[in-house]
């Protein structure tokens, strides 16, 4: 394995913050090698394993951790690479930023619209990945197969009769029992209701800070009450949304789940305590 890594700057972080907070906070944007934290100036340095997760981190500056505002910098400039291979499951370097500052209002982590705007910024200038799209669109085959027969999709099945599209959703998904069924957060959506909604979401570059919101709190619907543990990264246990977790110490302080945000309304800081990463069972 590579000994490289691909590190940021955080300053301005808060006295009560400690390495698994900032473990916990920046292992949603990706698989993190180590931490060099120094709370007597309130600063660390977070090495990541690739440089898509270290840019992601950067889009976290001026984020909120333990009522502290954060400075993320770098020294030079990280740059997004795809995956040589399409096999094995997705990774959260694969995901859309836009998807991953979702995950952080789920779990009622504080981020300004200048950062959500940030994140769409970024997809629009990446473009989905390309191991992204192929997960996404094997879901909708997979699925649609399961519930409607040979060669059909979930998303095809919906086009057929727009106006209906929610209720034909529902009675297949009751029917069929495939969300419950379901091991990620990403099958689930796409056998529900709202699932052209989320499908949209994760495959188009077009997204508004509103829909990053709204699709925080699709998240948020999903998840167990927060005090059913972390996951640790070898697990393969789906983390908020996708099918890989988000690499958390098993030691990570959490607190009870927080209120989820309302369309353009910042949750407030949750009194020196950070929530666990998200797990979708």
């Amino acid at each position: 394995m590579s000994t490289i890594t691909h590190e940021v700057r955080v300053s301005g972080i808060a006295p009560q913050t400690t390495e698994n907070h900032l473990n916990e906070f920046f292992s949603f944007c990706g698989t993190i090698a180590r931490i060099d934290f120094n709370p007597d100036n309130k600063s660390a340095f977070i090495h990541f394993q690739k440089p898509s997760a270290a840019k992601t981190a950067l889009m976290l500056n001026g984020g909120t951790l333990d009522g502290a505002t954060l400075t993320v910098t770098s020294a030079v400039e990280h740059q997004d690479q795809e995956e040589a291979h399409n096999d094995g499951p997705i990774d959260q370097t694969d995901k859309p930023r836009a998807g991953i500052a979702a995950e952080y209002l789920a779990r009622g982590y504080t981020l300004s619209d200048h950062v959500l705007q940030r994140a769409i910024e970024l997809d629009n200038q990446r473009g989905i990945s390309k191991r992204f799209l192929s997960y996404i669109q094997g879901l909708d085959t997979t699925l649609g197969e399961k519930a409607l027969g040979p060669q059909k999709t979930i998303s095809g099945k919906v086009q057929e009769a727009l106006v209906q599209a929610q209720e034909q959703a529902r009675t297949i998904d009751q029917q069929k029992g495939i969300s419950s069924k379901a091991t990620d957060y990403y099958s689930r959506a796409l056998a529900s209701p709202w699932g052209q909604k989320v499908k949209a979401f994760y495959t188009t570059t077009s997204k508004q800070v509103l829909d990053v919101h709204e699709e925080a709190r699709r998240i948020a619907s999903q998840q167990p009450s927060a005090h059913s543990g972390t996951s640790h990264p070898d697990t393969g246990i789906s983390t908020g949304v996708g099918s890989a977790a988000p690499p958390l110490d098993h030691t990570a302080h959490s607190t009870t789940a927080p209120l989820i945000p309302s369309e353009g309304v910042e949750v407030p800081p949750t009194g020196g305590k950070t929530a666990e990463a998200p797990i979708v069972p």
